[in-house]
């Protein structure tokens, strides 16, 4: 077995702590909830599904297809076939209330020679339904959390052995404590004083400075810093959706990249006005324009992110962008997303966001949500609104 029978049942345990732990609104019996699951997952997933019956929650399952099926698909469909709607699924996700979704990938690079547009056409036929969710989440009603369950593949393009890989994942999800979720939540309170120091900067600008990049966003008005929340596991990045409108500079993403199975690497975006004028990568650059090209809001930013090495234990190259994103390692790391925005960092009530007041204060919106991930030695620096600048996180630490 990968995980000892103690290690599933604390991960359960945690993903079920994830899925609550920033809820509006408290699960009740017969809620219903999606397990989103590949098959190589299930020794976690039955754990999973027995611990939301025994709280009297209604599950679905949701598994996710092959490598095959899921080539076979986008090679052979036709348009009118790619945006296909299912009937009933606007209902079903009027319906639900939360999403745990346990990602085990049987490959990472079945999809390398099927064309992004046709990927792309899938996603945006499917952004209604992501709306749905989206607005049940500011409302209260809605949550969600991930993980990762290892697989060989994984274990392979991260060049780990498996038992290495998998021990990377007991250690960032402490899933050999005696008590994960108690655990958890210490890492959780101990963020907060950090989300509320940079909040009572006053902060502008936030620039980051590597050797191989100088990056910079603007917050905007009515934001706020989340993190450590549950939404995934693990999760240590501190994180807002700036206001991809003052966007500018050079990002470069020095950790690889596996996105819709392809392997990119080297990315490197040049901004102006907020949007990725530049786009070039040392492997798959035709991939990551075409990417960025899937609607107006995918060539601009709707995340920035930093991950402190005192809460992360992160220290391998995982193939994953969940590992990868909280990388700490020795110099921690910066992630920023392109895409689509987190309507929970409004520092009002997300569920009065209207599409226009989103787009007033620009947030992003867009099919995508990609997250790209710097692990340089880096500078980051915030220029305040009264004038003064401070330096935020250095060598992997928040100035704090």
């Amino acid at each position: 077995m990968i995980f000892t029978k103690k290690q599933l049942e604390n991960y359960a345990d945690t993903l079920l702590w994830g899925l609550t732990a920033e809820r509006k609104r408290s699960l009740k019996r017969g809620d219903v909830i999606i397990v989103r699951v590949n098959l190589d997952a299930m020794p976690l997933a039955e754990v999973v599904h027995r611990k939301l019956v025994e709280r009297g929650l209604n599950v679905v399952f949701r598994y996710l297809p092959n490598p095959r099926i899921e080539k076979d698909f986008y090679m052979l469909s036709d348009k009118a076939q790619r945006e296909f709607v299912n009937t009933g699924e606007k209902e079903f996700y009027e319906s639900t209330n939360g999403l745990i979704a346990i990602n085990s990938p049987a490959s990472l690079t079945h999809l390398k020679v099927v064309d992004p547009k046709r990927i792309a056409e899938v996603a945006i036929a499917k952004r209604p339904l992501r709306k749905i969710w989206d607005r049940r989440e500011e409302q209260g009603h809605f949550s969600w959390t991930l993980c990762t369950y290892p697989t060989e593949e994984l274990a392979k393009n991260a060049r780990l052995p498996m038992k290495e890989y998998a021990a990377q994942i007991v250690k960032a999800c402490y899933l050999d404590e005696k008590d994960p979720v108690a655990k958890w939540k210490r890492t959780y309170k101990d963020c907060v004083a950090i989300k509320k120091w940079l909040q009572g900067l006053n902060i502008d600008t936030l620039r980051v400075q590597t050797k191989s990049m100088d990056f910079e966003t603007k917050l905007g008005e009515h934001r706020r810093f989340q993190g450590i929340s549950g939404a995934n596991i693990p999760s240590f990045e501190v994180f807002t959706s700036p206001d991809w409108r003052g966007t500018r500079g050079t990002y470069y993403a020095n950790l690889p990249s596996f996105r819709n199975g392809n392997i990119v690497e080297g990315i490197k975006l040049t901004f102006r006005a907020g949007r990725a004028v530049k786009i070039q990568a040392a492997k798959s650059e035709e991939f990551v324009r075409k990417t960025l090209a899937t609607d107006a809001g995918a060539c601009q930013i709707g995340e920035f992110s930093l991950t402190d090495i005192r809460f992360s234990k992160i220290d391998q190259f995982m193939a994953d962008t969940l590992f990868d994103e909280n990388f700490g390692g020795k110099y921690g790391n910066c992630h920023v997303a392109v895409g689509v925005s987190y309507s929970d960092t409004f520092d009002g009530d997300p569920a009065s966001l209207t599409e226009a007041r989103k787009k007033q204060l620009g947030f992003n919106d867009s099919a995508i949500h990609w997250d790209i991930i710097n692990t340089e030695d880096k500078l980051v620096t915030a220029k305040c609104k009264g004038g003064r600048t401070v330096t935020v996180y250095e060598k992997g630490r928040f100035k704090y």
